[in-house]
C-alpha cells in the first residue's frame, strides 16, 4: 500500500520535496492505524507501535515524496521556540555521530541527504524553504508554541543563514471551531495578537472566536499566518483540513483522548549536486 501524503501547491510548483502525512497506508494496527509516526507519552512500554512500524511507515512516505534512502532527522519536540539547525558538514569536516534527538520545536538543515520531519496529532505542522530548495524547516506548533514564536525564531535563524526569500506551507491541523481553550490561553493569545478578536478580512478570519460557556475558539493556522505575515513571509500556503472532524484520515490528540497516533511534516533540500562530505 502507498502511503497517502498530501502536499503544498507552492512548495511543490518549486520542485521541492515535501508532505504532510496522514494516517492511511501505513502498516500500524490498533488505535495506531495505519500510517503512524510516533507514540503518546503517556502509554506504557506494553502499549506502544513498535518501532519498526513507524521505521516502515516513513520508508513508504519518504517513498512516496521522491526522497527514498534519505536520513529523517527529528528533534525532541518540547510545545517551546528552540530551533535546532543540521548543516552539511563542510568539506574536511565528517559527519557528527548520531546522538538523543535535541529538545526543540523546528529543525532546519541544507544537507540533501536528510528530510528534516515534526509529528504532530492536532498540533499544525509548518514547512519552510528557500525558493530554491537549498534551506529547508520543518515547525511543530500549538498553541504553546504560537505563544513561544517557534515559527518566528526558524525565520530569524534561516535568514542568519542566508535565506532572503522564503515559502511556507501550513499543514492540516485542529480546525478553528474544535480548538476550544480557556480565559488563560485567550489572554495569551490577546497579547501576541493585538487585533486577534477581529475580522481581518474575508480570507483572514479572527485568530479568536467566542466558544461555549465563555471559553473561547482559536484559529491555529490564522495565527501563524499573521506570524509569517508579521516576519515578512507573504508566500504561503494553508491546507485547510481539520484533523479533529476528519477522523478517517488524521489522528487527533483531543478527538482520541490522547490513544493515538501521530502525523508528520517532512521536507527536504532540493536534490541536486551535494556538497563534499
Amino acid at each position: 500500500m502507498t502511503a497517502h501524503v498530501l502536499h503544498s501547491d507552492l512548495l511543490a510548483a518549486h520542485g521541492i520535496p515535501h508532505g504532510f502525512s496522514t494516517r492511511v497506508g501505513g502498516v500500524s494496527g490498533g488505535v495506531f492505524e495505519s500510517l503512524n509516526l510516533g507514540n503518546p507519552s503517556e502509554l506504557p512500554a506494553a502499549e506502544r507501535d513498535p518501532a519498526r512500524h513507524i521505521q516502515e511507515n516513513y520508508r513508504r512516505i519518504l517513498e512516496a515524496m521522491g526522497c527514498a534512502g534519505r536520513t529523517v532527522t527529528e528533534v525532541h519536540q518540547v510545545h517551546g521556540g528552540a530551533v535546532h539547525v543540521v548543516a552539511n558538514p563542510p568539506p574536511g569536516c565528517p559527519a557528527p555521530l548520531p546522538g538523543p534527538d535535541p529538545k526543540a520545536d523546528a529543525v532546519i538543515t541544507d544537507d540533501a541527504r536528510r528530510v528534516v520531519a515534526i509529528r504532530v496529532a492536532d498540533c499544525a505542522p509548518v514547512l519552510l524553504s528557500t525558493p530554491d530548495g537549498s534551506l529547508v524547516a520543518a515547525v511543530h506548533a500549538g498553541w504553546r508554541g504560537v505563544i513561544a514564536r517557534a515559527l518566528p525564531n526558524t525565520v530569524d535563524a534561516m535568514r542568519t543563514l542566508g535565506a532572503r526569500e522564503l515559502l511556507a506551507a501550513i499543514g492540516p491541523c485542529i480546525g478553528p471551531d474544535r480548538f476550544e481553550v480557556g480565559a488563560e490561553v485567550a489572554t495569551q493569545f490577546r497579547r501576541a495578537f493585538s487585533d486577534a478578536d477581529s475580522e481581518a478580512g474575508p480570507g483572514n478570519p479572527p485568530v479568536l472566536r467566542a466558544g461555549r460557556e465563555g471559553r473561547s475558539l482559536v484559529n491555529l493556522q490564522e495565527a501563524l499566518r499573521r506570524q509569517l505575515s508579521a516576519w515578512g513571509v507573504l508566500r504561503c500556503e494553508r491546507l485547510p483540513r481539520c484533523v479533529h472532524t476528519e477522523a478517517a484520515l488524521f489522528y487527533s490528540h483531543r478527538r482520541d483522548g490522547g490513544r493515538t497516533g501521530r502525523m508528520a511534516g517532512v521536507i527536504g533540500p532540493k536534490a541536486g549536486p551535494l556538497k563534499p562530505p
